[in-house]
């Protein structure tokens, strides 16, 4: 089988599968109603979602939190608003996600679900990095955001931190950035990703893929019969990740072209929680311990403080 047979034959697969309008294509959930914000709506919620996670390590109450917070925002902006309904939200249920959900027309869906899954009990994602993946969507959000780099953003959020494809997916796929294609091929994805490389996904729906196969096909005139939507350079870091894990793709992304990074969580350091001067204060504690307990035992041995080379002569009976 040649290259472009093979080529041929997986791409007809995944269209087939993926980019077909047939009776079985799952619908679009239309559900939410949120809007693409003005890009001062995106600075200020950078803003809060940073602080929120710093003042949080502090052991602050988050009705505190949220209030101080809103006193520094913008009045020009909705988030106040939105921050004094969270609030009342938690005073109910404990529960900033419960309160993001009755505002879909201010946080979009993959927000709020961020949120639920942080303040899941059973969820171990943690909150911290819940709320540090926010303030870096809200960041990119604010600067010039593309619909790709938006989609890989959130989809490697979902695969690093295991909050789940299906749901998260769906999430993803109301996004107001994206247009009625995107949500359609979103929605579609959401049901076969485990069928088809990830990497495969991008490339058969980029530039690259389309001058290829008008070169080994020799048809200059040849256009897909689904929407593309990865430029040249996104279809080319995909086809070199064919196969790999999409990590690898992801941070390729990152680095060639400056696509937003995912937070991680912060490897623990080898430095003791212990300052050090407590530190010695309890080392001499301890030393002193020891010293009681052996009185208290009548096995007190002086000799273990004399000065090498000073030990005194034996006594005589």
């Amino acid at each position: 089988m040649t290259g472009i047979e093979r080529d041929q034959g997986l791409s007809d697969t995944i269209e087939r599968n993926f980019f077909s309008s047939s009776v079985g294509t799952p619908s679009i959930m239309s559900s939410s109603s949120a809007i693409v914000l003005d890009r001062e709506e995106y600075v200020e919620q950078a803003y809060f979602f940073k602080s929120y996670s710093e003042r949080l390590t502090n052991n602050l109450p988050a009705q505190e939190i949220l209030a101080s917070i809103s006193e520094e925002l913008l009045t020009t902006t909705n988030l106040p608003k939105a921050i004094e309904f969270l609030t009342g939200e938690i005073l109910l249920k404990g529960k900033i996600s419960d309160g993001m959900k009755r505002l879909p027309h201010y946080f979009t869906p993959f927000q709020t679900y961020v949120m639920d899954r942080a303040e899941d009990d059973i969820s171990r994602f943690d909150i911290s990095i819940a709320l540090h993946i926010l303030h870096k969507l809200a960041e990119y959000m604010s600067e010039s955001p593309t619909r790709p780099g938006l989609f890989i953003y959130q989809f490697e959020c979902l695969a690093r931190n295991r909050m789940g494809y299906d749901a998260g997916m769906l999430a993803i796929s109301q996004d107001p950035s994206f247009d009625e294609d995107w949500k359609l091929w979103l929605s579609r994805i959401r049901f076969q990703l485990g069928e088809h490389d990830f990497s495969d996904l991008i490339y058969f729906r980029s530039e690259h893929y389309v001058d290829e196969r008008r070169h080994r096909s020799r048809e200059p005139d040849f256009k897909p019969s689904y929407t593309i939507f990865f430029s040249k350079q996104e279809g080319r870091i995909a086809k070199a990740n064919q196969g790999k894990d999409p990590l690898y793709m992801f941070s390729a992304l990152q680095r060639q072209l400056n696509y937003p990074k995912v937070p991680r969580l912060q490897t623990k350091t080898t430095e003791s929680p212990i300052h050090p001067a407590l530190e010695q204060r309890l080392l001499r504690l301890e030393q002193r311990m020891q010293l009681l307990e052996s009185e208290a035992k009548d096995d007190f041995d002086l000799s273990q403080f004399y000065v090498q080379g000073n030990t005194p002569p034996p006594t005589e009976d």
